[in-house]
């Protein structure tokens, strides 16, 4: 039986809708593969978890070679690797995000994949060469990066998006051409707007759908754990990077593990970027249908790194014949957090549109709240309103005050104790 973790309880934000973009204090905590319960239980505040659930999950993702799903008509391969940008202001507790760093450590000492962000472009693809084509670029300093990479920006951008989608790289050398057939790269990068602008510069920029952002708005007061830190926060991510490394050593070695989402699980994905697609499009236009689109491929990454999360060594993912499905509660989690997520990119869409110059635009609020009006039936009542706002991460009061919004509106008319109908 899985131990469970006991997770400390976590304050939420008193203001309207601060929490609309917070990602895992609507996951169901207990559920989640005991890693990655390991990892969260360091946190202290939301905005903490959730830097440390995408640092876990990307850091982790860099540790499942050979593990892979199918996606499209044509049935490509897709493997687990993540690239994400924690975006917040300075001194607002962004490095809590290099547990992840220390996670992948006893990785690396069994399993080379670190590579310095800090890298000229000659130096970053020799050093994924010689990995084989596997990779994980971790770097908590912004600057660091946009420094070296602003002279060869669209160098790397070409080789960032292509090993987000696994395609072909090269890089012509005195010595010959070198190519990686199949990059499977994880990035995981922490700073401000503006340097995730140079990295990011315009909404055309085929990297923006591909790096994740994930928007901390919270202010972040002074934390005296900073003052009496023991170092058991290491000591625990290291206990878990010893888990990773047994597991990705064991991929390691197998030819090919297939993993997929059910049948109904891939219709109910289908059905719920369907509804984000439509409340999004209408909302930012069309330059975010890209956005859209891909996120259905990292929810399905998501989904497979908790998967494989929840099957880590000693008890090994079954080799090669057959396909493994994605657990119930992966995929509700998985589908969560990218509900999130395509929020945070909106978030980010209209920063980089200079819509609002601040780090911290209300976009969100409007985006959720048009997609939790379409996904409601046409009569509803309180429980369904409550049960439907739960599934989307909106707090209960929110989709209250919702509600009675619509109906002052007049797009829907209460027509008895706690029962609704739509307009029309």
């Amino acid at each position: 039986m899985t131990k469970q973790i006991l997770l400390p309880a976590v304050p939420s934000q008193d203001s309207q809708d601060m929490d609309d973009l917070h990602i895992a204090e609507y996951l169901n905590l207990p559920s989640l593969p005991e890693p990655l319960q390991r990892m969260l239980a360091q946190a202290s505040t939301p905005a903490e978890r959730d830097m440390l659930l995408m640092a876990t999950l990307t850091a982790a993702s860099a540790c499942l070679p050979n593990l892979y799903f199918r996606y499209g008509p044509t049935g490509k391969k897709y493997y687990a690797n993540l690239q994400c940008f924690i975006l917040a202001a300075a001194a607002s507790g962004k490095g809590i995000a290099n547990q992840a760093l220390e996670m992948i450590r006893p990785v690396e000492d069994a399993y080379p994949t670190l590579i310095p962000g800090d890298s000229t472009f000659p130096a970053f693809f020799k050093r994924l060469y010689e990995n084989g084509g596997h990779g994980y670029v971790h770097e908590s300093e912004g600057s660091v990066i946009t420094e070296i990479w602003r002279s060869q920006a669209a160098t790397y951008n070409s080789i960032l998006r292509k090993a987000a989608e696994h395609e072909q790289v090269s890089h012509n050398r005195v010595k010959g051409m070198q190519v990686i057939p199949c990059p499977q790269l994880s990035v995981l990068l922490t700073g401000t707007f503006s340097q995730y602008h140079h990295l990011v510069t315009s909404i055309e920029n085929g990297y923006f759908s591909r790096l994740l952002p994930l928007i901390i708005r919270d202010r972040q007061a002074f934390d005296g754990r900073y003052v009496v830190a023991d170092g058991q926060a290491d000591a625990i991510s290291r206990q878990v990077g010893q888990q990773l490394a047994g597991l990705c050593t064991y991929l390691s070695r197998q030819q090919g593990i297939e993993w997929s989402l059910s049948p109904a699980q891939k219709q109910r994905l289908a059905e719920h970027l369907s509804t984000e697609y439509k409340a999004l499009i209408d909302m930012l236009g069309e330059n975010f249908h890209s956005a859209v689109v891909r996120m259905a491929i990292q929810i399905e990454r998501i989904a497979m790194i908790l998967t494989a999360m929840r099957k880590a060594y000693p008890q090994p993912l079954p080799e090669g014949k057959g396909v493994i499905y994605c657990e119930e509660e992966d995929y509700e989690a998985a589908e969560m957090i990218g509900s999130k997520l395509i929020l945070h990119a909106a978030v980010a869409y209209k920063m980089i549109e200079g819509e609002k110059t601040e780090l911290v635009p209300q976009v969100e609020t409007n985006c959720q709240k048009q997609m939790l009006y379409e996904r409601l039936g046409g009569e509803y009542n309180h429980k369904a309103l409550a049960q439907e706002a739960k599934r989307q991460g909106i707090s209960k009061r929110t989709a209250e005050r919702w509600n009675l919004s619509w109906i002052e509106n007049g797009l829907v008319t209460k027509i008895n104790y706690a029962e609704y109908k739509k307009r029309g």
